[in-house]
C-alpha cells in the first residue's frame, strides 16, 4: 500500500445509513478496528497492509452507534449561490466572462439574502436589470432559485463522488 490509498476519501454514514461527512482512510480504518464502525464498502483491490495481516481500504462506513445531528445549514455565500448555479448565468444562460450575484426582488425593495432571493448573472444581465425586479425589466429567470438540500455539501466536499457512494447519497434511480 502507498501512501495515496491513506489520502482516499471515504462516506461516514450514520446508523441508519444518513449520510454524515467525508473523512480520510486512516480515520475510517482506525474507527471500524475500534468496533464503532462497520465498513459497507471497499476500493477494491487496495488493502492497507501490516507485518501479519492485510485489511481492505474502505469507501463507505457505517457508525455502529446512531450520531444525532441539527441538520447543518448552508449560507448563502457568493461562492454557495455560484456552485448551486453551476457558473450559470439564470437570465441567459452564458458561462462566460465573470458572474455575479443578483438580487432578484432588489435590496431597495426590502429584497433580503435569502437562497430564493440570490441567483448568479452574467455582468450583462445583471446591468441590464438594474435595480428592478425581473418582470420590471422584462429579465426571466431559466430556473427559480431555492435552497440546496442538506446532500449538496457533500456533493461540494467530493468533486466526483467514488462509485460505491452513489446509493448513499441517492444518486441512483430506484
Amino acid at each position: 500500500m502507498n501512501n495515496n490509498s491513506l489520502s482516499r476519501e471515504v462516506l461516514i454514514l450514520n446508523q441508519n445509513y444518513e449520510p454524515l461527512s467525508v473523512t480520510h482512510v486512516k480515520k475510517a480504518f482506525i474507527i471500524s478496528y475500534l468496533g464503532k464502525a462497520q465498513i459497507i464498502e471497499i476500493y477494491k483491490g487496495l488493502h492497507l497492509n501490516t507485518i501479519d495481516k492485510s485489511f481492505p481500504v474502505p469507501s463507505v462506513v457505517r457508525l455502529k452507534n446512531y450520531v444525532r445531528i441539527s441538520r447543518r445549514t448552508i449560507s448563502p455565500t457568493r461562492k454557495n449561490i455560484l456552485k448551486r448555479d453551476a457558473y450559470r448565468c439564470q437570465y441567459c444562460g452564458t458561462k462566460i466572462g465573470p458572474m455575479t450575484i443578483d438580487h432578484i426582488i432588489p435590496k431597495t425593495m426590502n429584497g433580503k439574502d435569502t437562497w430564493e432571493n440570490l441567483t448568479c448573472a452574467c455582468v450583462h444581465c445583471n446591468t441590464k436589470k438594474g435595480n428592478r425586479t425581473p418582470k420590471e425589466s422584462g429579465a426571466k429567470l431559466i430556473r427559480a432559485p431555492r435552497k440546496p438540500h442538506f446532500f449538496y455539501l457533500i456533493h461540494n466536499i467530493v468533486n466526483v463522488p467514488h462509485p460505491t457512494w452513489r446509493p448513499y447519497l441517492f444518486l441512483d434511480p430506484l
